[in-house]
């Protein structure tokens, strides 16, 4: 049975709670910014590349926060999760750079699908010391 003190998200879960939400909601931008762009206001374009800077700083800032709870609370699936992620919104950023629309888009649309899924989860329980749940 879990207690309800070891059911609490620690400070250290709160933290990535709060990085994956403003991920979430820095990535939801790009494609509104993308659409600006090509609907034909060239201005879109220069609000998609902040937009990626945005997206990508705090992509590895959540990846240094999964480590964070990698070491203090021993779970690993905020890290792995998250460094796919970085890794896939890195290549996603330097195609886009590159022009390379046949990868940057798909891409685009896999890394967006893939953070709402770790909000969903990093939300949906809480985020504890494992081996603390039955304590």
């Amino acid at each position: 049975m879990v207690t309800v003190a070891a059911s609490r998200t620690t400070p250290m879960g709160w933290t990535l709670r709060a990085v994956v939400s403003a991920h979430a909601v820095a990535i939801a931008g790009q494609p509104v910014f993308a659409g600006v762009y090509l609907t034909g206001d060239y201005d879109g374009l220069s609000l998609h590349t902040a937009g990626a800077n945005v997206v990508t700083s705090i992509g590895y800032l959540q990846l240094i926060v999964a480590i964070a709870v990698w070491v203090r609370l021993r779970q690993v699936w905020p890290f792995a999760a998250t460094a796919a992620v970085v890794a896939a919104e890195t290549v996603q950023y330097f195609a886009g750079l590159d022009g390379a629309l046949w990868l940057h888009l798909p891409l685009g649309v896999m890394t967006v699908v893939a953070v709402v899924l770790q909000f969903i989860d990093v939300w949906r329980r809480p985020l504890v010391r494992k081996g603390a749940e039955h304590a």
